[in-house]
């Protein structure tokens, strides 16, 4: 249990900005975290995060230590995140925007609409000592369930059921009264049993065997090998492509779908294994360009269940790739076989 309000020790307020700045750098990471589960996004978070220590800069002569810096940090994003929501309460996957396709040969975004996606998140650094995923939670599918919260239930079950905290700690930093902080915990509890966020779904770690499925996954996935892809989904595995809101469900529409539409346009590919949003397997997929190079194409986030793959979530925009500490190109003798990036 974390009770912050109490830990502010004598000293604590910083005498100038220096002392102020290496004092409160040591929060970033989960302030980062926080601002990412609030958003769904992690160019928001980061936007966000810089927005709450320029507030602190410029109002650290007013804090007192009448609670911890910690706290305070907290309170300072957690109004930030609640402001931005108000222009833009949430962010989407393909699965939260309508029915399944069971259209292989269907137009991928007819419309060109702009949507506002969920994204992923780079692994923290590894840290023992940081509260970054404390009780499990960047995991994409966390992350969805969250979005379709209101905000404030939003940042109350995060505040509560993620980082802990006690029900007067949450209220003083909404200004609300603890009743109104349980009530609402209720409700975003209930809400998000009903998406489905199941516990085995978003605190899973990546094992050994896990490992292994994933490398068997990308291998059959760099061949277009149809009959062993078809043995490594469950039959009720889930592709999702944004930008694209088209998605699929079920592992002989999924299956037909990238039989004639993705691989006969892949050419050759190279693929990396990599972990995000803590720990969950991604592979970052290469197609061969013009020039001979592998060129970055999507970045695939598994969930796996039962030794399966449950669910493929293919981002398409490749503007993350830098942020994941992804190579820029593959040289033309990049080796076949799947590899982890280390």
């Amino acid at each position: 249990m974390n009770t912050l309000s109490g830990q502010a020790a004598a000293g604590a307020v910083p005498q100038d900005g220096d002392a102020f700045l290496r004092q409160a750098a040591e929060y970033r990471p989960e302030l980062l975290a926080h601002c990412y589960r609030m958003l769904g996004s992690v160019h928001d978070a980061e936007d966000l995060v810089q927005e709450t220590y320029l507030r602190a800069w410029r109002g650290y002569g007013g804090f007192e230590g009448r609670s911890s810096l910690r706290y305070w940090l907290y309170r300072i994003a957690t109004s930030a995140c609640l402001t931005a929501l108000q222009h833009s309460s949430r962010r989407f996957v393909p699965a939260g925007l309508g029915a399944a396709s069971d259209d292989a040969t269907a137009p991928l975004n007819p419309t060109g609409a702009e949507i506002p996606w969920v994204q992923p998140m780079p692994d923290p650094p590894p840290d023992p000592a940081a509260v970054v995923a404390e009780r499990g939670s960047v995991r994409l599918a966390l992350i969805v369930a969250l979005q379709q919260l209101p905000p404030k239930q939003r940042a109350v079950l995060i505040l509560r059921d993620v980082l802990d905290w006690h029900a007067a700690e949450v209220a003083a930093l909404l200004d609300t009264s603890a009743a109104a902080v349980n009530s609402a915990l209720q409700r975003a509890r209930a809400q998000l049993r009903q998406a489905a966020a199941t516990e085995d779904e978003v605190t899973d770690s990546l094992d050994e065997r896990g490992r292994a499925l994933v490398d068997r996954f990308a291998k059959a996935f760099r061949d277009a090998d149809v009959d062993a892809l078809a043995r490594l989904l469950r039959d009720d595995v889930r592709l999702e492509m944004p930008p694209d809101p088209l998605w699929f469900a079920g592992r002989d529409i999924v299956l037909r779908f990238l039989a004639e539409r993705v691989f006969p346009a892949a050419g050759e590919q190279r693929l990396l294994g990599l972990t995000v949003n803590d720990g969950q397997p991604a592979l970052a997929t290469y197609w061969r360009g013009g020039d001979g190079r592998f060129h970055p194409h999507a970045l695939q986030v598994l969930t796996l269940r039962g030794h399966r793959v449950a669910r493929i979530l293919a981002f398409r925009d490749t503007v993350w790739f830098p942020s994941f500490g992804l190579p820029a190109a593959l040289d033309a003798d990049a080796p076949p076989a799947p590899s982890w990036l280390r």
